[in-house]
């Protein structure tokens, strides 16, 4: 199975994510983490990434694209993967539909998490309540400022993505305010695995 799960920030797709991963054995993968993977390793795609990530830049979708592809041939992607943060933008969306079309790979499933943005906002702060409660530290992103300035821009550059991938009947939303229980059983059922 091969998924691409998209939503807003905050909207639970890493907590979902990781409960496919656990439970079928699909491989979560964010490309940030595989782009910090490839620098430290010191591979030529992390190479040439560093370089750029130096000078502050954003690294070329060409550039990631290679990198993801490269990534799903390793042996712990054979059960499936799941996309998360990536695509960002319908310019990447095109250029990973081309890359897995050239190399005869299929995404199965390309789900998105409906939401309420006025309801994220009370989500981050219940989520910074309970880890202050808890004695843990806030995640960085854990501030209405922030997720304020995430939602801009996920609204500006990642939701045109819905539209590209709907139109192309490719696209299935579930409810991502219900319980997390009740997503996940959705998305399961999404993607034939109930």
């Amino acid at each position: 199975m091969k998924l691409i799960l998209l939503g807003p920030p905050g909207a639970g797709k890493g907590t979902q994510a990781r409960r496919l991963e656990e439970q079928f054995g699909l491989r979560q993968l964010s490309t940030g983490d595989m782009l910090r993977a490839a620098v430290a390793a010191g591979t030529d795609l992390g190479l040439r990434a560093k370089d750029i990530m130096a000078r502050g830049d954003l690294v070329p979708d060409e550039l990631v694209v290679s990198l993801l592809l490269e990534r799903i041939k390793a042996p712990d992607c054979a059960k499936g993967f799941v996309l998360d943060g990536f695509p960002r933008t319908v310019a990447q969306a095109e250029a990973l539909d081309r890359a897995l079309q050239a190399q005869g790979v299929k995404i199965d499933r390309i789900v998105a998490l409906k939401v309420d943005e006025k309801a994220l906002f009370d989500r981050i702060d219940g989520r910074a309540r309970d880890a202050l409660a808890a004695g843990q530290p806030l995640r960085p992103d854990d501030n209405p400022e922030t997720l304020k300035q995430r939602i801009r821009v996920y609204n500006e550059q990642t939701a045109p993505i819905l539209p590209y991938y709907e139109k192309a009947g490719r696209l299935q939303w579930i409810d991502g305010m219900a319980a997390i229980d009740e997503v996940y059983r959705q998305l399961t059922q999404a993607l034939g695995k109930s």
